[in-house]
């Protein structure tokens, strides 16, 4: 299979200062038309629509679904997404463990009495430690979307990202249900390949107890042409339109607490790492 580069590749080099001020309004979250970021976001996501196919969906199923690449506890798995700054994000240019924290932070403020929320907010980005493991950016981080079916107009720069994917002009995959049935649903739907799909294998495979509305949460959370667009509902069965409004109740948190205030991280060890405890526990094999 081939993969195609698109210029350098300045994901793997672009480090701009982190932008200081007074908190953005929600209007300001996911511009991806102007700001200090744009041209990192762009190439990312260009890389991403060329490379992300059928075939290479489920090369990285081959590759990644066995969790036969290390053994890590999760607070540790955590800890390291200091060393990544997601490259498709317009709003943050700090390390990924703090928007962990801001995220479980924020939904324990709303939602004190669930837990299993909490530790959701906590890990659902965790699966971005495969861009540690040589993964490249642009098959970790990034909105996600089906594939095996036409790409839908509300996907991030849908409009000059995927000339080059093999898949816009092959009429098995270029039509609206493609290889899919109707309402086949959301299990059934091969998605493009990232951190969303990685986690929810790591959490089945490790037989984590996290309730069906988390594990919907780690898997679609990226999904934004679905959860903030509408787009794809005919390939939603019954139980996908019931999880859908958990999915759009975390969005709320995973976007809106991006901010440059960065938690306290030692002093809420504790708390999370007992969360931890609970739903993941001991050493899980990635």
């Amino acid at each position: 299979m081939r993969i195609i580069n698109i210029g350098p590749d300045l994901s793997l080099a672009y480090r701009p200062n982190l932008e200081t001020g007074k908190a953005k309004d929600k209007e300001d979250y996911r511009n991806f038309e102007s700001g200090s970021l744009i041209d990192r976001v762009f190439n990312t996501y260009s890389l991403m629509h060329t490379n992300q196919t059928v075939e290479f969906v489920n090369q990285k199923h081959t590759e990644w679904n066995g969790c036969n690449h290390t053994r890590m506890g999760m607070m540790d798995a955590i800890m390291s997404l200091d060393q990544l700054v997601d490259e498709s994000d317009p709003d943050v240019d700090f390390p990924n463990s703090f928007h962990a924290f801001q995220t479980a932070e924020g939904i324990r403020q709303e939602h004190p009495d669930k837990e299993w929320f909490q530790l959701v907010g906590l890990i659902h980005d965790v699966g971005k430690i495969m861009a540690l493991w040589d993964e490249p950016q642009w098959a970790v981080v990034g909105d996600t979307f089906p594939v095996g079916c036409k790409f839908q107009n509300s996907i991030v720069f849908r409009d000059n990202t995927f000339l080059k994917n093999p898949d816009e002009n092959n009429p098995k995959y270029n039509t609206e249900f493609g290889i899919y049935e109707p309402n086949c649903g959301l299990d059934n739907v091969l998605m493009s390949w990232g951190h969303d799909e990685y986690l929810y294998r790591v959490t089945k495979f490790n037989k984590c107890p996290i309730p069906e509305e988390g594990l919907y949460m780690i898997r679609f959370h990226s999904f934004y042409p679905w959860h903030s667009h509408g787009d794809y509902m005919h390939l939603c069965n019954d139980k996908d339109l019931k999880m859908l409004p958990w999915v759009k109740e975390f969005n709320k948190f995973d976007l809106y607490t991006k901010t440059t205030d960065l938690p306290d991280v030692n002093n809420l060890k504790v708390y999370y790492q007992s969360l931890i405890d609970k739903y993941c526990p001991g050493v899980l094999q990635w």
